[in-house]
């Protein structure tokens, strides 16, 4: 049984990888599996692609409103990516964590390095392709971007891979079965962590309680 650790805040876990790693699958299938686990969805200017939700996938907004959101410190982190933007949401984050709920989310690595100044406690994790074939095959078979941009995104691919030693974690999505029992284990190892702990809560149910036998 998968439950969250005995800690008064949650925690958050920061995804990060190149565009086509299947980094928002994985996001998705683990917060699916364990307990007490959110996906932190998104703002972003970008349109819908065929499948997506507004308030599933994204908040799918135009960029007025996107602005206005920077302008009043409602996002944590914001970037500019492949032509949209992009932003965390500090209320989605905050409202969640606050109740003892820990957060996933997926950001580019610059929101993610950019967070990580900001959440130092956070957990940052990078998911790598198996190589860069295989991207271009993910990007491709995906069918929702042009030729050129598909280029463009492995170009940005080549750039933000030398990123990964900022982040704590690495795994390779190969296979996402395995992948998404990587990333499980990870959350499952931070929850349980000895300095996450409640100690008060350790106290008074083991510590005290012996006290009294005694």
């Amino acid at each position: 049984m998968l439950h969250k650790n005995t800690g008064k805040h949650g925690l958050i876990f920061v995804v990060s990888a190149p565009s086509g790693t299947g980094k928002t699958s994985l996001c998705r299938g683990v917060s699916d599996a364990i307990a007490d686990l959110r996906y932190g969805v998104s703002y972003t200017t970008r349109p819908p692609r065929p499948g997506e939700v507004d308030g599933r996938d994204y908040f799918f907004v135009d960029e007025p409103t996107f602005q206005s959101r920077i302008a009043k410190n409602d996002l944590l982190e914001w970037a500019e990516v492949h032509g949209h933007l992009y932003g965390t949401s500090r209320e989605v984050i905050t409202s969640q964590t606050e109740q003892g709920i820990d957060v996933i989310i997926d950001v580019d690595p610059h929101g993610a390095m950019a967070l990580k100044k900001k959440w130092s406690d956070g957990v940052y994790i990078y998911i790598l392709p198996p190589s860069f074939d295989a991207l271009r095959e993910r990007l491709t078979a995906r069918r929702s971007d042009t030729e050129d941009e598909i280029a463009r995104r492995l170009q940005k691919a080549r750039e933000e891979i030398w990123n990964y030693r900022q982040y704590y974690y690495l795994i390779v999505n190969e296979n996402y079965k395995e992948a998404l029992s990587a990333l499980t284990a990870i959350i499952v190892a931070e929850r349980i962590k000895t300095r996450r702990m409640n100690f008060a809560w350790i106290e008074e149910t083991f510590i005290k309680q012996l006290n009294k036998k005694e």
